[in-house]
């Protein structure tokens, strides 16, 4: 498998986003997700939970949110996420009771296990696993 793959950052585009697949248990889909470097954790919507299969009840670890999310709950999930070709990676996600939120990719723990070029001037995002 490789080890790093590109995606274009189109010109029109406001914010990088990626096409992902995220699986848990017997269920995938497939999303854009944002990365944002600014974002201290991933976050899951729920909508895009329940289509994977989790039950909202049985996440015990609740984690808290600050800022905007800070009023809205959220449960510790962990997923596997696929990157074009590269190899599957488990990420922890706040998955949030809100489908008013984007995927979100950030510091915890997608940017620790990526590293990411943003190259806007060449319109391209280069993903690398580490």
């Amino acid at each position: 498998m490789p080890n790093t793959i590109e995606f274009p950052f189109a010109d029109d585009e406001a914010l990088p986003m990626i096409p992902v697949t995220l699986s848990y248990a017997n269920f995938s889909v497939s999303a854009n997700a944002l990365l944002d470097s600014g974002s201290t954790v991933n976050l899951l919507p729920y909508d895009i939970g329940l289509q994977l299969g989790a039950i909202w009840e049985k996440q015990t670890v609740r984690l808290p949110l600050a800022g905007n999310l800070a009023r809205v709950e959220a449960r510790g999930l962990f997923l596997h996420i696929q990157i074009g070709d590269l190899e599957p990676v488990r990420l922890a996600f706040a998955w949030v009771q809100s489908s008013e939120v984007p995927l979100i990719l950030g510091q915890t723990n997608f940017f620790r296990e990526f590293d990411i070029y943003f190259r806007r001037s060449q319109n391209t995002i280069e993903i690398t696993r580490c």
